[in-house]
């Protein structure tokens, strides 16, 4: 008898899979009965459906957006792939309305979202390449110089950028560097280590007044390759003036010019561009030139603020040269990540 009542407790009264299993299927079946039959569905959360629309425009049309106020459509811009986040609470208050129209609403924002940034769910890392090549903003307070120059050349990184260089600093991370890189230069604030000889190093103006770009050719195995090192303007959200980029906006044009000028046909820039490649402030850099992020990276690979970040703002863009992987590297002392990327320098194939 004592059996058989365990049994009989086990049976009816057990929390194995079937009896969770059971829970969930009335729990569906009455989520359903209360939609069935309720001519109201169609009627009710208007206002979420038109909400849900009107995402899915700011998402479609974002370079619409203006930039008069504030730089709205670049800050909308920076920060657009986190607008899918509202789909699910969206979502969430539609279920609760019980609205199928606020339902059939949210297909819109989804497939937008789907089609501007699916294919970055997607990992599209290949294997080989020539060179290895890493970025990485080091901020003027760091902590721990030394050991941040450390953990950077420890990305097997054949060509390193480096940005917000403390002259007072400066020696610090060429004494740490010195055993992996037998090339480097300095200028202003940022600086280009390479394991192989470097030429043609000069400053680039972008119309600051003091130097945060430069450019050097780097003699490889496959041949000369130009590179750009840069660091953009920083951009502000301040409350009476909104996203204020204005000096950013004005250096990332000369940038731009300056690459395009660039005799050389392979060409890599590398640095803190202070915007994301969505940021059309920046298309006269992004508009010649592919993230190796989004060719053959995995993920969004947000880089700032390294403590939780939420935009890409540090990038590695390359022409004539073909994106093979990308990747960030581990935190260091500073407020961004470094990030690499492994490249082909020959396309002829």
């Amino acid at each position: 008898m004592a059996q058989q009542a365990y049994m009989t407790e086990t049976d009816n009264g057990g929390s194995g899979p079937e009896r969770r299993g059971a829970r969930f299927r009335r729990l569906m079946n009455r989520l359903i009965s209360g939609w069935r039959g309720d001519p109201r569905i169609w009627r009710r959360g208007i206002v979420l459906a038109a909400l849900a629309v009107v995402l899915a425009l700011v998402m479609l049309l974002h370079a619409r957006v203006p930039n008069t106020i504030g730089n709205l459509g670049s800050l909308t811009e920076t920060f657009l792939p986190w607008l899918g986040l509202l789909v699910p609470v969206l979502l969430l208050l539609a279920v609760v309305r019980r609205s199928a129209t606020a339902l059939i609403a949210l297909i819109l924002p989804v497939a937008v979202w789907l089609n501007l940034f699916g294919g970055l769910l997607t990992d599209k890392t290949g294997s080989g390449g020539d060179l290895t090549v890493a970025t990485h903003n080091v901020n003027a307070d760091n902590p721990d110089p030394a050991g941040t120059a450390r953990d950077v050349a420890a990305s097997g990184a054949d060509v390193l950028a480096l940005e917000e260089l403390k002259a007072s600093v400066v020696p610090v991370y060429e004494k740490a560097l010195a055993p992996t890189y037998k090339y480097h230069s300095v200028q202003g604030t940022v600086g280009l280590w390479s394991k192989y000889p470097m030429s043609g190093v000069r400053a680039v103006d972008i119309k600051l007044g003091w130097t945060r770009a430069m450019r050097a050719s780097v003699t490889t195995p496959q041949g000369p390759v130009a590179f750009y090192v840069a660091h953009m303007p920083s951009v502000r959200v301040k409350l009476k003036a909104g996203f204020t980029a204005r000096q950013r906006d004005t250096s990332a044009d000369a940038l731009g010019e300056a690459i395009a000028d660039e005799k050389l046909p392979r060409k890599v820039l590398l640095g803190d561009l202070n915007g994301t490649m969505n940021d059309r402030s920046l298309n006269g850099v992004t508009s010649q030139m592919r993230s190796t992020q989004g060719a053959a990276g995995n993920g969004f690979g947000f880089s700032w603020p390294a403590s939780f970040p939420m935009a890409r703002i540090d990038q590695i863009m390359v022409k004539g040269v073909e994106p093979v992987s990308s990747w960030t590297l581990p935190a260091t002392g500073s407020d961004h990540l470094p990030v690499a990327a492994r490249v082909n320098l020959d396309t002829s194939s």
